[in-house]
């Protein structure tokens, strides 16, 4: 947790920038029944009944400190496609040594994915130009991704959508508009705010670890 924190504090660096990625399931939903004509100034209403057809997934990543977001749809989310989608994040940067990357432990997310998409040579470039930093367990919001994503939802995700070509349509008009506005993410919890506010369990891993409980920066 202190590493991921540490890399959010550090000052904007086009040699190394930090992105942030996550994945998020999207299911296809549509309506059995067609709902009644309504004039403008009525809420929608839909019928209880409707028909799965299928799912998607959006993978996602955000550079907070530039409000740089790239957004992929995808019909599955095996290792091929995350290869595919970090080759696609890499030609971003053009100028970046190393790109850091947040990110949480699914079994796809590693280097190894790279080999299993493209040939050696490829993918050995491509795993230089990635540096991984790992989400602990159970603490997705330490994914400033996560934010990202929930903003998206509330403008496009809460209705039905049927396939996957209107579901494109939605989501990326709503990335394309962030991006425009270069919405950036402003992530304030730090080190010592940890420290203070989750110090019951860090007394548990030593007992001096108390006195960060009245710190404040």
């Amino acid at each position: 947790m202190e590493n991921i924190l540490r890399l959010y504090r550090l000052p904007y660096d086009e040699r190394f920038p930090l992105i942030c990625f996550d994945e998020r399931p999207c299911f296809l939903i549509g309506d059995i029944i067609e709902g009644l004509g309504l004039s403008a100034d009525q809420a929608r209403k839909l019928h209880y009944e409707y028909e799965k057809n299928g799912s998607c997934c959006l993978l996602l990543a955000i550079e907070p400190l530039t409000g740089k977001r790239i957004a992929i749809i995808y019909d599955k989310r095996r290792k091929i496609e995350y290869a595919e989608f970090m080759q696609i994040v890499a030609t971003h940067f053009p100028k970046a040594e190393k790109i850091r990357v947040i990110q949480d432990n699914l079994n796809t997310h590693y280097k190894s994915s790279f080999y299993e998409r493209f040939n050696a040579e490829v993918a050995f470039e491509l795993s230089e130009k990635f540096e991984f930093h790992y989400t602990p367990k159970k603490a997705s919001w330490l994914n400033a991704a996560e934010i990202e994503f929930s903003a998206i939802s509330r403008a496009c995700l809460k209705q039905r959508i049927p396939t996957k070509e209107i579901l494109e349509r939605e989501v990326y008009a709503c990335v394309n508009e962030r991006n425009k506005k270069q919405i950036k993410i402003n992530w304030t919890f730090s080190i010592t705010d940890a420290r203070r506010k989750l110090n019951k369990h860090y007394k548990k891993v030593h007992q001096e670890n108390e006195k960060f409980a009245q710190k404040k920066e």
